[in-house]
Order: C-alpha cells, then sequence, then structure tokens
C-alpha cells in the first residue's frame, strides 16, 4: 500500500469530508490463502513449578478458581425421560461428528505468531522452574561460595525472563497480524491471543472412576473418552470463525456434563489442568474444573476479539460484525468476573477482566463512530455537531480504558503497547470533536430563522459548559462570532493532535507503525490548515479556551453474555444413566437382581416417574416386599433390558408383558435414601404439590439446547434455599396422578 501524501488523503481515510478513520496504527499484513483456518494457540508441554504463585502470597494449588455454585438438584425420577436410550444415543453419535480444529502446521502469518507465543512460553516456564530450584538451593546451603555461585545464576535467570517477557510483549503488540486484508486503511482493534494450554490424558483417570464409582466396565467407554480428548485437542486450535467458536462452546457445555459424571465434591479425581497466562506466558495449573472452564470462557472472549479485529470497517456490514463481535466478548469477560473467583493467572483477574470490559466496549464506541460517518452523508451543521459528540464519546470511553490500565494491580501486566495506543486514541479522538466543532461553526452557514430554533435547542447540549460571549442566539446568526469560537476549537484540535503524536513517540512498538504517524501527521496538518484559512491578520482578539465537548452517542454500547444454548451437545456419556441419579454425587448400593412372581394383586409396588422409574411404595407383605424391593429403590433392568433413559409407560408394558415365569428386575439404592422416611422425602420433593412431575433436572439439562431459556442452565448462580419443612410424608397408598400400583 503506498504511503499517503501530505496533500489529498485517501477517501478511505475522509470519507464524507474527513470524517472517518483518520488515522491506522499499522498497515495490513497480508495472510497466505487459508488466513481464516491456521491455528490459534499450539501449546507446548513442560511441567509447572509447585511454587508458582497466583498471588504474591497465594499458591496456585491452595485455593482453586471457584464458580457460583449451581441450584441443588434434587434426584428424581420424574419427567420426561428417553426411552429409546441406545438407539437414540447411537444415531446421535453417528449424526453428530466431533468438530476439529486448524492445521497445527499451517504455516500462515497468525499461526507462525502463535507459533512463536508457544516457544516462548516453553522458555519461561524452563526459566522459571529454574529460578524455583536456584532460589531453594540459595535457602538451603550454607556454603558461602555456592551461595555465590547460585546468585550470579538467578541474576541470568531473571535477565532471561525480562528479555522473554518483552519479547512476548512485542508479540502481543502485533495487532496487525489480527487485522483484515482488505486495502482500505483503518484503525486497528486490540485483539487477545488465545491462552494455550498442554496436552491432557484423561483415559486412565476417566476409566478407573467409572470402574470405581459406576460399576460399570470401563473399556466399554473407551470410544467416548476418546472423543471427549479429540474434542479438547480441536478446541486448542480453533478457527479465527463462527466454526471456531462453535468448538470452544461445545467443548465448555461438554464441560458440564464431565463435571456432573466424574467430579465428585469430595475427592479429586488427580488430574491437573495446565494453562498458560494470555499475556505473561507464565503456566498456572490446578486440579479444579472450574479453572478449564474459566479458560475455554476466556478463549471465547479472545476469539470474539480477534473476529472483531479482522472485520472490514470500511463497509456497513463489515462495522455491524465489528460491533457485534467486541460486545460478545465484553460479555465473556463480564460473565467469567462475575461467576468465577481464586483465578491462578493474571489475565482472569478481577481488575484485568474489568480492564478488558471497558477496552472492549471502547472499541464498540469506536465502531459506532465508524459507523455514524458511514451513515451521514449529508455534513450539514447538525451532523456535524453529532459527530463532534461521538466522537467525543469514544475519547471519554478510550480515557476510562487508560485509567484503569494505569492502575497498580493492572500497570505492570498490561503491555506498554496497548496503553500508549489507548491513550493515543483518547487523545485522538477528543481532537477530531473539537475539528468537527470547528467545521461545523466555520464552514456551514448562518442559521435562518427557520432553522435556528433546531439549532439553537442541539448547541445548549453540545458543550460541557456554555461559551463565554454573546447569546446563542447572536453566535448562531453571527459569521463573525461563529468563527471566534470555530477558531477556539481548532486551538484546542491543535493543541491535542500534538500530545498525541508526542505519546505516539514515547513507545517504541508503536513507532514501528508507519501508517500510524502518516495519520497522526496527516489529521495535525489538516487542523493546522483550517486554523489558517480561518485566522485573520486583522485579528486582535485573543483566542479563548474552547470549552469541552459533552459526549453522546446514539448507539449504546451493550455487552452481550454468552448463550450456552447456541450450540448444541449431546452428553457423550450418556450410557451411564440420567444425570439425576447416576452423577458424581450421588453413591448407591451395588446393582441387584430381583426376581418377582406376579400374585393375585399383581407385583405389590407403586411407580413414579421416568428414567430412571422409581419404587415409589411397596405394600407390606406383597411380592415386592418378600423379593427384597425397597421404597426408593431405581429399576435399571427388566429382564436384562436396560430401562435407565426407559419412560414410565415402557417399564410398565414389560412388566406387563410377563408369563408365568415371572420377571427378573433390577434395582439400585441410592445410599443414604434407605428407609421409609427418607423414600417418603424423595416422593414428596418429587410432587411438588400437584402430584404431576412434568420434567427432571436430567432431561432439562439434555435438552439445554432445544430451550430458549436452556442459557440459564449453565450459569452458576447462588444456591437457592429450600424449606426442609416443605416436605411430607407420603404414604405408598396415596397414589398421585402419576403413580400407579402393579
Amino acid at each position: 500500500m503506498p504511503r499517503a501524501a501530505a496533500g489529498p488523503a485517501p477517501r478511505s481515510l475522509l470519507a464524507g469530508g474527513g470524517t472517518e478513520g483518520v488515522w491506522g496504527l499499522a498497515r495490513r499484513t497480508r495472510a497466505t490463502q487459508g488466513g481464516d483456518t491456521e491455528p490459534q494457540n499450539h501449546p507446548v508441554g513442560g511441567s509447572e513449578s509447585p511454587q508458582l504463585r497466583a498471588h504474591p502470597s497465594q499458591p496456585v494449588d491452595a485455593a482453586p478458581l471457584e464458580m457460583m455454585s449451581p441450584e441443588e438438584e434434587t434426584p428424581s425420577a420424574g419427567g420426561e425421560g428417553n426411552g429409546d436410550s441406545g438407539l437414540v444415543l447411537l444415531q446421535a453419535l453417528k449424526s453428530s461428528s466431533t468438530r476439529k480444529g486448524c492445521d497445527p502446521f499451517a504455516q500462515t502469518q497468525r499461526s507462525k505468531l502463535q507459533h512463536r507465543r508457544a516457544r516462548i512460553n516453553q522458555q519461561i516456564n524452563k526459566e522459571m522452574r529454574m529460578r524455583a530450584g536456584a532460589e531453594n538451593l540459595f535457602r538451603a546451603t550454607s556454603n558461602h561460595k555456592v551461595k555465590e555461585t547460585v546468585a550470579l545464576e538467578l541474576s541470568y535467570v531473571n535477565s532471561n525472563l525480562q528479555l522473554l517477557k518483552e519479547e512476548l510483549e512485542e508479540l502481543n503488540s502485533s495487532v496487525d497480524v489480527y487485522q483484515n486484508e482488505s486495502e482500505s486503511i483503518s484503525v486497528p482493534m486490540i485483539p487477545l491471543g488465545l491462552k494455550e494450554t498442554k496436552e491432557l490424558d484423561l483415559l486412565v483417570p476417566l476409566k478407573d472412576f467409572i470402574s470405581e464409582h459406576y460399576g460399570e466396565e470401563s473399556i466399554l467407554f473407551e470410544k467416548e473418552i476418546k472423543e471427549f480428548m479429540e474434542l479438547r485437542q480441536a478446541m486448542r486450535t480453533p478457527s479465527r470463525n463462527e466454526a471456531g467458536l462453535e468448538l470452544l462452546m461445545e467443548y465448555y457445555n461438554q464441560l458440564y456434563f464431565l463435571d456432573s459424571r466424574f467430579f465428585p465434591p469430595t475427592k479429586s479425581l488427580g488430574v491437573f489442568f495446565h494453562w498458560y497466562d494470555s499475556l505473561t506466558g507464565v503456566p498456572s495449573h490446578q486440579r479444579a474444573l472450574a479453572f478449564e472452564k474459566g479458560s475455554v470462557l476466556f478463549n471465547i472472549g479472545a476469539l470474539h476479539t480477534q473476529i472483531g479485529a479482522r472485520q472490514d470497517r470500511a463497509s456497513l456490514p463489515g462495522l455491524n460484525q465489528a460491533i457485534d463481535a467486541f460486545q460478545k466478548a465484553a460479555g465473556a469477560f463480564n460473565y467469567l468476573k462475575e461467576n468465577f473467583s481464586n483465578a491462578p493467572s493474571l489475565d482472569m483477574s478481577a481488575a484485568s477482566l474489568n480492564m478488558l470490559v471497558r477496552l472492549m466496549i471502547a472499541q464498540v464506541q469506536e465502531c459506532v463512530f465508524e459507523k455514524m460517518t458511514l451513515l451521514r452523508a449529508q455534513h450539514d451543521f447538525l451532523t456535524w455537531l453529532q459527530l463532534a459528540q461521538e466522537a467525543a464519546r469514544v475519547e471519554d470511553a478510550y480515557s476510562l480504558v487508560h485509567q484503569t490500565m494505569t492502575q497498580a494491580h493492572v500497570k505492570d501486566y498490561v503491555p506498554f503497547s496497548w496503553t500508549t495506543m489507548v491513550h493515543v486514541k483518547s487523545e485522538h479522538f477528543k481532537a477530531l470533536s473539537h475539528y468537527f466543532a470547528a467545521v461545523a461553526l466555520c464552514d456551514c452557514p448562518a442559521a435562518s430563522d427557520a432553522e435556528l430554533p433546531e439549532q439553537e435547542k442541539a448547541f445548549m447540549q453540545f458543550h460541557v459548559t456554555m461559551p463565554e460571549g454573546p447569546s446563542l442566539r447572536v453566535l448562531l446568526q453571527d459569521p463573525e462570532e461563529r468563527r471566534k469560537l470555530g477558531k477556539a476549537h481548532l486551538k484546542k484540535a491543535i493543541m491535542k493532535h500534538e500530545e498525541a503524536m508526542r505519546i505516539h513517540g514515547l513507545c517504541k512498538i508503536l513507532r514501528k507503525m508507519d501508517i500510524l504517524q502518516e495519520v497522526l501527521s496527516f489529521a495535525h496538518k489538516r487542523s493546522l490548515s483550517k486554523y489558517s484559512e480561518i485566522d485573520h491578520e486583522e485579528d486582535f482578539f485573543e483566542t479563548g479556551d474552547a470549552p469541552d465537548i459533552h459526549p453522546k452517542t446514539h448507539q449504546k454500547p451493550e455487552i452481550k453474555s454468552p448463550n450456552f444454548s447456541q450450540v448444541k451437545v449431546t452428553d457423550l456419556f450418556h450410557r451411564l444413566g440420567p444425570l439425576s441419579v447416576f452423577s458424581a454425587k450421588n453413591k448407591w448400593y451395588p446393582a441387584r437382581r430381583v426376581h418377582l412372581m406376579r400374585g393375585e394383586n399383581g407385583f405389590g409396588f407403586t411407580l413414579r416417574g421416568d428414567s430412571p422409574v422409581l419404587i415409589a411404595g411397596v405394600i407390606p407383605g406383597g411380592c415386592a416386599a418378600e423379593a427384597g424391593l425397597k421404597e426408593g429403590d431405581y429399576i435399571i433392568s427388566v429382564n436384562g433390558k436396560d430401562c435407565r433413559w426407559s419412560k414410565h409407560a415402557e417399564v410398565v408394558q414389560l412388566l406387563k408383558s410377563t408369563g408365568e415365569e415371572g420377571v427378573e428386575i433390577g434395582v439400585i439404592t441410592l445410599q443414604g435414601s434407605e428407609g421409609p422416611k427418607a423414600a417418603d422425602k424423595k416422593t414428596a420433593a418429587m410432587s411438588s404439590g400437584s402430584g404431576m412431575l412434568k420434567s427432571n433436572k436430567e432431561n432439562s439439562r439434555k435438552s439445554l439446547m432445544n430451550s430458549k431459556s436452556a442459557s440459564t442452565l449453565l450459569v452458576w448462580s447462588k444456591k437457592s434455599k429450600r424449606s426442609k419443612k416443605s416436605t411430607y410424608g407420603v404414604p405408598f397408598t396415596a397414589v398421585g396422578d402419576n403413580e400407579a400400583m402393579y
């Protein structure tokens, strides 16, 4: 792309008479073909030092990342189950193949950047382990000579870490790689690189848990375990488009099922989740699955920033897509901040996430400003005022971001180029707001009597404080008074342009971006030219200080929370049974088989609910009681047919179809639910007052992708307070609407 000449600016810079995109921070780096499918992060292995600290005095594994507790689930046998469990599951698995990530060997600009990031992460990990070992040796030894040698080694290690940190900061400042490939010049946005993670082998831990907890043949579930591991491997390299977002969302939703199936509240699975900090590359690890969930959610937000940065904002569709992407990124970071705590890495701390949310909102506001310049074809007095206020709103948003970036907990963490870029944008858009105000006053004709009321109303709300001098009516109708105020605005615009150029010169990385210097210089020269145009030799008055412009926007940014129901998933471990019963938090006695003969009054028990069907009552002295069945037992098989997912009617039909030889029923009993009182409480909870249990937690979770309100199912909210007084005893003779005696 040729350099912009000092004279006329390219139309992409001055669309609509100098109102759009008057600066850019980097030239477009032309990616190779297939730039949308290169890997985002190619993780590198390496073990983490146990001496790592999430905070100055907090071990990484001492306070695991937490999320707010889900609503307590009462195991329920009622609801709409899935009777054709085996067939439906098989068809679902065949029809929904696991999504794939990018080709990890694709040599695109973005993949090369991520490979360099992965290499630096590995080196940082190595140096930190060396430093930890040297520090331990320094504390342990009493030999003075050894202490001197170790101290020298520590100085080398710390020097290497500083160099690696600077190299990584330069990579994080390579915002041009993530921008769109069009020839138009537009302001590059700040995207985030994805968090990287190490490979994770879950085959042995999950197989052991299936054998010990569920009592199943673990080898029969190797396919499901490998499919989950393939999904995790694929989500490490998502493509920079909607397919990549769906891949991350699919894995995130599967983590809910994994958590419910394999992570009991009182026992650790013995698996460590390793992730690298997005900006510093410092490794962290935790046993808590919440760390995995939070890291994936962070990457969903980061990928939205990259999708927003790559849009062609010279067109209205591109601007709308960029606005939507940055709003969704803000929503992901905000959701992470509100629902997770005790993050072991700085990029997921509350202070950093708050900064990222504000940065995304500011970038949305900038896109709104660019959108307005495209939509406003006519540039009359009121349009120029609106553009000035819109630019002031962008300046206000970036000033807040800059203030957040310079706070104590964030200042040393955020790359200096980011802080400088935000500061430059703040000063530049403030200069633009004053320039547009001057153009409105000096280039537009004085208000006529018909236009005066509307212009007077708009101008009254234009400045933060009213300018000194004549009344608004005189100011709007007197060309000389308009020129004086316009000259004051231009003077302030020139000062802010010079300040933006000064700040830009302080950052070595930004100085390398030629287009930045060109556009800042062009905007400065344009204001100087306009000032010279309206400056008269006979002006003997002293140019006053123009008041600041009141920020105002016609489109307020929206924080869009993640929509977890957007991607439909099927529980990979569906065959273990409904989560309402067969979950990690529940324990049950070994399954037992009971042979029943039909008596004169039937089998002598009452059934309730679906998936699985619950024995709600047993008639004393009946066939069921003599065979050893108890209230609260769940029927898992009838004559060898798996009934975990069977509906009530299906189990009844199997029981009725038995002949004189009787029927063999497989049942399980949850630990802690034995006895009439526990069974009564369970049936009362399932009754919920109406006697008709319409659904259960598992089926609601399973159908979460089909429900409009399903997104709330993956939201961690405070535990609901359930009153113990609401439970009451229901004898087996009190048969509800959805109960039947057999």
